[in-house]
Parts: C-alpha cells; sequence; structure tokens
C-alpha cells in the first residue's frame, strides 16, 4: 500500500456545565478514535478511555491493511470485556458504564489502494470533507434518529427533541451491540471529522462546513470547532478529531507545498 501522508488536530474541551470531561480521543495514525462516555459518577469517563487504550494497541502492535474490519472488532470486543470488568468489580452495585465511539482507520481496499474504514457506535458522528462538500458518513443510533427515519419527526425537530440523547446503541451493557461500517475512498475524505455529539448537538452542519471549509489546517478546524460548542452554550462535553489527507509516496511522489495549496483551495483557503 502506498505511504499516505496525514495531517491532523485534535481538541477536547469539558464544557461549561459539567465537572468531568467523559470524552477521550486518540490520534495514533493511522487510527484514528473519539470516545464519549456515559454515565456521569459511574466511569464513564474510565470507559471511553479504554476503548482509547485498546485502539492505541492496536495502532501500536499494527494489524494487516486488508482486514481492518476485523482489527475494529476485535478492539471493541476487548473494551467491552473491560468495561464489564470494571462494573463487576467496583464497589458495591453500580449500573456499567457506558460509551459511544468512532473509530477511522487507514487500510487497503481490494484494488490495493489506501481507503478509509470506518466505525460507529452511538450518536458521536464521522462527517467527510470533498471538493468543498461536507457530508455526515455515520448515522445516529439514537431515539430520535429512529423517529426520523420513520418519518415520525422532522431532522430540524430531532435537535431540539427531549430524547435526543437516548442513544440505542453504545459499548457496555449486557451485549456488545454491532457497530456500523464505512468504506471511503481517499478521494470520497480529502478531510474527516470524528466528533462527540458535544459538537454536532450543538454547532449545525451549516456552521461545521463553514469551519471545516475555511480551516486548512487541521489543528485550527479542531478548536474552532469546540470553541463554537462552547459559544453555542457548551453544555456538555466537546472533542473533535480532523485529519487530512495531504498526499501518497513514495509510490506517488508529490510536491507537499503544492499539494497544500490544492488542498487549501479545495477547502475554502484561509478564512
Amino acid at each position: 500500500m502506498s505511504q499516505v501522508q496525514l495531517h491532523h488536530g485534535a481538541a477536547t474541551d469539558v464544557g461549561l456545565l459539567r465537572e468531568t470531561n467523559e470524552d477521550a480521543y486518540l490520534v495514533a495514525p493511522p487510527v484514528f478514535v473519539v470516545a464519549d462516555g456515559m454515565g456521569g459518577h459511574e466511569d464513564g469517563d474510565v470507559a471511553s478511555r479504554i476503548v482509547v487504550e485498546e485502539f492505541a494497541r492496536l495502532a501500536e502492535r499494527g494489524f494487516e491493511p486488508t482486514r481492518g474490519r476485523e482489527a475494529v472488532t476485535a478492539a471493541l470486543e476487548a473494551s467491552q470485556r473491560r468495561i464489564g470488568e470494571l462494573a463487576a468489580h467496583g464497589p458495591g452495585p453500580r449500573r456499567t458504564p457506558g460509551t459511544t465511539v468512532v473509530a477511522a482507520l487507514l487500510v487497503e481496499d481490494d484494488a490495493g489502494a489506501p481507503a478509509w474504514l470506518l466505525a460507529n457506535l452511538g450518536d458521536s458522528r464521522i462527517y467527510a470533507v470533498a471538493a468543498g462538500q461536507l457530508r455526515q458518513v455515520s448515522v445516529d443510533h439514537s431515539v430520535v434518529q429512529e423517529m426520523v427515519d420513520s418519518g415520525e419527526i422532522t431532522a430540524a425537530q430531532a435537535s431540539s427533541h427531549p430524547e435526543r440523547h437516548v442513544i440505542t446503541r453504545a459499548l457496555g451493557g449486557p451485549v456488545l451491540e454491532p457497530a456500523d461500517f464505512f468504506a471511503l475512498s481517499l478521494a470520497e475524505a480529502e478531510r474527516l471529522l470524528l466528533c462527540t455529539d458535544g459538537i454536532s448537538g450543538l454547532v449545525d452542519d451549516t456552521r461545521i462546513a463553514e469551519i471545516l471549509t475555511q480551516s486548512p489546517d487541521p489543528r485550527d478546524a479542531a478548536d474552532r470547532l469546540v470553541a463554537a460548542a462552547l459559544d453555542a452554550g457548551g453544555d456538555d462535553n466537546a472533542t473533535a478529531v480532523v485529519v487530512d489527507v495531504v498526499g501518497l509516496g513514495p509510490d506517488q511522489p508529490y510536491d507537499s507545498e503544492r499539494q497544500w495549496a490544492s488542498l487549501e483551495q479545495k477547502l475554502g483557503g484561509v478564512s
């Protein structure tokens, strides 16, 4: 597989109302993860950290690039076991903590070309930017998403629905729920965003697109997304990981300055 050059940035904030940041993230190319722990005093922060630790092990030991789905599944299974053990060995009766997870792995497609494998459990989200256009790749595992899908409410109504934070799948609980997987070519995702609902629940897609297409540096983009969530009320932990595909090599040599100029043009240039 050709070597892919990536640039990335990440930011997280506890928010304006929470005492603990239950979000966790991993930036360990070619593995990127965001997790949103649930449970408050029931160790939601520990659950999200477990996910990050298991995916960090995956990044450290490496994986067969044609078997990315199996590698992700194994990391999720290991996380599920550890979260269950955490609850079983804690002091006194307690609920099992839970966590969402979104993950992006650089893998190899059937033709041997580099590609993105994306995975989702819960209502944290994955967005992709290509040719200056934003699209949501993942589908929320939530009660309101099911209501939108059935036509019971509109997408606009979902953003303020009283059950908007109720999710239908997550790590933790009695069984490991199946993750959704998505495969994208690099051309379909010049820039990726992985974020918790502390971002997507407060910053609408129009503003997310504006920030992502007007912030050439992924570090600035991540910082601006978190700042926008805080400006919108900051009622939850907010975490964003932004990853850019810059170029390929050594099989496909490139001029890095030219690639950066091209990427900035595609993403709207400097605001």
